[in-house]
């Protein structure tokens, strides 16, 4: 999809303007308004406006969405159809994805602050084609027999887990509540998907169409609200599995609701610190800094995958980092909704608090902002923040340890392999890594040695690469996550296995 082409011949803002924003809930396909005795208010990451209102949600609502999945999965309305049955509907779901390309872009540029520009040309093919994966490898899956003789037969068996709660962060919605279903439904699961409350427009306008193409009522249901409806939602003892994508913090505690609960299992990617190794050696220093810029600033800054940490060895590190700043001083906050803009805003308020005071700390420990854009926000009230680039970080420092999900890059030094491997490591976290670097020997090594579930070599500078969506199978390693989630390891996730044993 030619999402510059798209966005040349639309007047986004004249969109934006015409639509009235309500977030309800989707239970056993009925459209319901949010409850809750206090209201969230939804404000433009834009613009700071006022959006939308709605209900915190509360218990009675989870439980209404958990009794429809579970009845849902009990009569087979969905879990009993066969894999390419499941797979021709989850194709036209895609294919409505693909209809519906502007309205979906238009929704999570308004809701998320990101570049209209991105939301059409990465986060809807994304999602588009995360679903016709999961359709494609539906029934891929296979299964081992053994001791075949006269008399026996053994054999595993692969069958769905039941009522899956899937909880989703902020940054991508869309795309999250796609990594969620597609896999999901595939595997003949129902399904309760609990949006985060900062990013909720999405989530059910994608259930209404699954509906439409063919998902039995039931089957997916969307409930908004806070942080104790997901925690509602993974305490329930009628949920087979939790599967979340969002901060290290809060998986921790579906750890804890999970043990005292029923014991689901539970899938979790959380927060990263990626570090982006430049070797002496790397190829072409000035598409290295292209690469630099495009993964730490993409998105704001805000994806778990974002390469915040820049090490890079000694001999050339005036050189890249000069040249690392010359690119970042092109990206200046612009109106998400221009499609020229190439750099949004953050997507809420405290938010923007949040990350700026990440950089306060790193002033305030001794590392140097050496770049900071003093370009001005293009629209009051709107929650924008430039990039922000440190040097002379030491790795115990917070900006170094910790997960800013924001425009902040922080650089350091080092002297040989050994060295930007105990730098790499020195993180609670193990989500992803990339690697420059000319000799393969050293590339081999270096990768085999930073623990991370998601090792890049000689990256491209946008940060999707050639294989399509969903194909790679990615586990965070450490505090980043359990279990993993794409391809058909991620397909299996979703399924519970048995072995069957018959004697004659």
């Amino acid at each position: 999809m030619n999402s510059a082409r798209i966005s040349s011949s639309v007047d986004w803002i004249a969109k934006a303007e015409a639509l009235q924003f309500e977030v309800r809930n989707l239970v056993d396909g009925q459209s319901q308004p949010t409850s809750g005795v206090v209201s969230i208010e939804k404000l433009s990451p834009r613009d700071g406006r006022l959006l939308c209102r709605f209900g915190t949600g509360t218990m009675e609502d989870v439980d209404s969405a958990v009794i429809a999945a579970r009845r849902a999965f009990r009569d087979g309305r969905w879990s009993k159809l066969s894999p390419s049955r499941r797979s021709e509907v989850l194709n036209r779901l895609a294919a409505l994805l693909a209809e519906h390309i502007e309205e979906f872009g238009l929704l999570e540029s308004l809701d998320t602050g990101k570049p209209i520009t991105d939301a059409l040309g990465f986060d809807v093919p994304k999602s588009i084609a995360t679903l016709r994966f999961s359709a494609a490898a539906a029934d891929k899956l296979s299964s081992q027999v053994y001791g075949v003789d006269p008399s026996s037969l053994s054999y595993q068996s692969r069958r769905a887990v039941g009522v899956v709660g899937a909880i989703i962060g902020w940054n991508f919605p869309l795309v999250l509540a796609s990594d969620k279903i597609a896999p999901a439904l595939a595997m003949g699961n129902s399904l309760v998907l609990k949006p985060s409350e900062l990013t909720s427009f999405s989530a059910a306008r994608l259930a209404q169409l699954a509906l439409d193409a063919g998902v039995p009522e039931g089957v997916l249901n969307v409930i908004h609200g806070t942080a104790e409806v997901g925690a509602a939602l993974a305490r329930h003892d009628d949920v087979d599995m939790i599967t979340f994508t969002g901060s290290s913090r809060t998986g921790k505690r579906l750890l804890i609701a999970s043990g005292e609960s029923n014991m689901k299992r539970l899938m979790l990617e959380c927060g990263g610190k990626a570090p982006n190794i430049v070797f002496s050696d790397a190829p072409d220093l000035s598409a290295v800094a292209d690469s630099v810029v495009a993964r730490a600033f993409w998105n704001q800054g805000q994806v778990c995958t974002a390469s915040s940490r820049l090490l890079i060895q000694q001999d050339i590190k005036d050189k890249l980092l000069r040249l690392v700043v010359e690119r970042a001083s092109a990206l200046s906050p612009g109106d998400p909704l221009n499609g020229e803009t190439s750099f949004g805003a953050l997507v809420s308020a405290s938010h923007r608090e949040k990350v700026a005071a990440y950089i306060a700390a790193g002033e305030r420990e001794g590392a140097s902002a050496v770049y900071r854009s003093t370009a001005t926000a293009p629209l009051p009230g709107g929650f924008y923040m430039a990039p922000v680039i440190f040097d002379n970080v030491l790795t115990h420092h917070k900006i170094a340890q910790e997960e800013i999900f924001g425009p902040v890059l922080s650089v350091l030094g080092f002297r040989d392999d050994e060295e930007a491997v105990r730098i790499a490591n020195s993180t609670v976290y193990g989500l992803s890594a990339i690697v420059w670097t000319r000799d393969l020997a050293r590339a081999h090594r270096v990768s085999q040695a930073i623990d991370a579930g998601w090792i890049v070599v000689n990256a491209a500078s946008f940060p999707t690469g050639d294989i399509g969506p969903g194909i790679l199978s990615i586990e965070g390693h450490k505090q980043s996550g359990i279990g993993v989630e794409g391809g058909i390891e991620g397909l299996k996730a979703y399924t519970r296995q048995s072995v069957i044993q018959l004697y004659v």
